[in-house]
């Protein structure tokens, strides 16, 4: 999909940085600077730094139930298992307890992932070090079987709020980057579609709310269905949410930003290229939901990320009186670049003297 796969790394670093904040903080300028040939390469790095970070505050822990036979009382009494124990005559007392425990799904994931990334070749023999080194750390930790991570489970507290980055990226490496051979072992390949289009489409968000602040108002906002009478809400729940990527609002003028990255950008047709044609139809529906009483102040653009196709889509089109269309995102590009085309697509929807 990329042709120049280092620039490519680089600037999932920099969509990482405004996904997540965290990476803009001083411990992690080397990784900035660095050049990456590889994503679990960068990955690698990122999590190196991270996690060394986190063994000097310590890490995380948390409550866990336990049953051991012990000599004396602790916690719950057991009183079945007690009772066995008389009967073999053993003066013991089964309890059940909760104690405080580093061995919990959050760590075990990043033992999980530590592994994974020291033995794949894409990763450099430096980060390796580094990566060894902290695994010391991680010895009364459990190690998991990728596949059998419940990533739903997943939540954060505050004393754990420092990992959501960590456990971000090692779900990049083993949910969207980890694949299993035809021998059962498994292999690191490229980042998965799915995975990179939800990185895409929060940068795109964060990158408006962090360099637009004179926007009344950025964010992945639900449009309502401009129904006609009275409507049973029993009836409405059958009708789908209309959750869009990007809404940016200038007083009474938005504009809305559906993110798309695909393998292909256009569908093929009677030796014709067009866009997908779900993708219009989705934010021509967005728009005119949106824009009620047909003023003509809500626009669409469907903003795809740039393939190696060698047709790529910069459109507009009246539908209706809204602007609706479509643009395409290079991020095969220095990030000044980028910066410079999500700019100007505010710019001129929204004026260039604002």
């Amino acid at each position: 999909m990329i042709k120049d796969k280092s620039i490519f790394i680089k600037n999932i670093y920099y969509m990482l940085s405004y996904a997540f904040q965290i990476l803009k903080q001083s411990n992690y300028e080397e990784v900035a600077s660095e050049k990456f040939e590889n994503a679990q390469d960068l990955f690698a790095a990122i999590l190196s730094k991270g996690i060394a970070q986190q063994l000097k505050q310590g890490l995380y822990r948390e409550y866990i139930t336990k049953n051991e036979t012990l000599s004396v009382m602790r916690g719950k009494l057991d009183m079945p298992e007690t009772i066995r124990n008389r009967i073999q005559r053993k003066q013991k007392l089964a309890c059940e307890f909760d104690e405080l425990s580093e061995n919990n799904l959050l760590n075990q994931i990043l033992k999980t992932t530590i592994h994974y990334l020291l033995i794949d070749d894409g990763v450099d023999i430096e980060r390796k070090v580094a990566l060894k080194k902290l695994l010391v750390f991680f010895d009364g930790i459990e190690q998991m079987e990728p596949s059998e991570i419940p990533w739903s489970r997943i939540h954060y507290q505050r004393n754990s709020k420092n990992y959501e980055l960590l456990i971000n990226i090692c779900y990049f490496v083993l949910d969207g980057m980890l694949q299993t051979t035809e021998k059962g072992e498994y292999k690191m390949v490229a980042v998965s579609d799915e995975h990179m289009s939800r990185l895409y489409e929060k940068f795109i968000l964060e990158y408006y709310h962090q360099h637009h602040t004179y926007l009344t108002e950025v964010k992945a906002g639900q449009v309502k269905w401009d129904l006609v009478g009275d409507i049973a809400e029993s009836m409405i729940r059958f009708l789908p949410i209309m959750q869009t990527d990007i809404m940016l609002r200038l007083k009474e003028k938005i504009l809305i930003i559906d993110a798309k990255y695909y393998g292909q950008t256009l569908q093929k047709q009677f030796d014709k290229y067009t866009l997908h044609s779900g993708n219009v139809y989705q934010i021509f529906t967005y728009v005119k939901n949106q824009d009620k009483d047909n003023t003509g102040n809500v626009a669409g653009i469907l903003l795809y990320a740039k393939t190696d196709e060698d047709i790529t889509p910069d459109c507009m089109f009246n539908m209706g009186g809204n602007q609706i269309g479509a643009k395409t995102l290079d991020l095969n590009k220095d990030f000044s670049l980028i910066a410079a085309q999500l700019d100007k697509i505010a710019e001129d929807y929204f004026g260039k003297n604002i």
